[in-house]
């Protein structure tokens, strides 16, 4: 028995999208793709995943990269843009205080089982994504973060960080973010209440990068003479 065509209804509401709409549902779709299937597969079999012809895709991303870029853009870069630059930099507040709230409204983006996927997926396959995100955590969390902890330690707020302190940010930073890992790749046991978990590695980093900053510098070791 041959398969009936849609009904001419459904057709037209499914030609009524914008291009605008089409795109974003492109997007949408390429996300749920990638984090399930990873970067491997051909713009062919993505088309079909879509369920357009390739054509089609080709009209709105010439190139798979097109597409990649895209969804790192909507996935990665435009949640970071939510008012937190202005949450850090609130010296009206203490910064514990910020920078737990800060965390605990950044996981509740990251932590899903689609975006930590993404993510490790690029990373595996050597693409730019992990790179520009480095990047941003490093340029618009991290240094913003570092900056903050001197001002409440009274010290001036170095353009630069320090190598010593970007480590000690990404150590922190880092173990927040496998936790996310353990539990929705691994689906390990983890300390479910996870603001909880937030205050523990804030207090641990906290009270790290004082002792750090307030530990004297290491004595030069005196020049040795020459001997005759």
């Amino acid at each position: 028995m041959s398969k009936r065509p849609p009904p001419k209804r459904a057709r037209a509401k499914q030609k009524r999208l914008s291009p605008d709409d089409r795109r974003r549902e492109f997007v949408a779709k390429a996300t749920e793709f990638f984090s399930e299937e990873g970067f491997g597969g051909g713009t062919r079999d993505l088309a079909r995943r879509l369920g357009v012809t390739q054509p089609l895709l080709y009209r709105y991303f010439p190139s798979k990269d097109d597409l990649i870029k895209e969804v790192y853009r909507t996935v990665y870069l435009e949640p970071l843009d939510t008012g937190w630059e202005k949450l850090l930099t609130d010296r009206s507040r203490p910064i514990r205080d910020r920078l737990q709230e800060f965390y605990n409204a950044y996981t509740n983006v990251i932590f899903t089982r689609k975006w930590l996927r993404i993510y490790l997926y690029s990373g595996l396959k050597g693409l730019d994504i992990n790179r520009w995100y480095v990047g941003v955590v490093r340029d618009k969390i991290l240094t913003r973060i570092i900056r903050e902890c001197r001002h409440e330690a009274g010290l001036p707020a170095q353009s630069k960080p320090t190598a010593s302190e970007l480590e000690m940010a990404w150590v922190f930073h880092g173990g927040i973010f496998y936790y996310g890992v353990r539990k929705y790749i691994y689906e390990s046991p983890v300390l479910e209440d996870k603001g909880q978990m937030i205050s523990d590695a804030l207090d641990v980093f906290l009270a790290g990068f004082e002792r750090v900053l307030a530990a004297p510098a290491a004595p030069k070791p005196a020049p040795v003479k020459a001997v005759g």
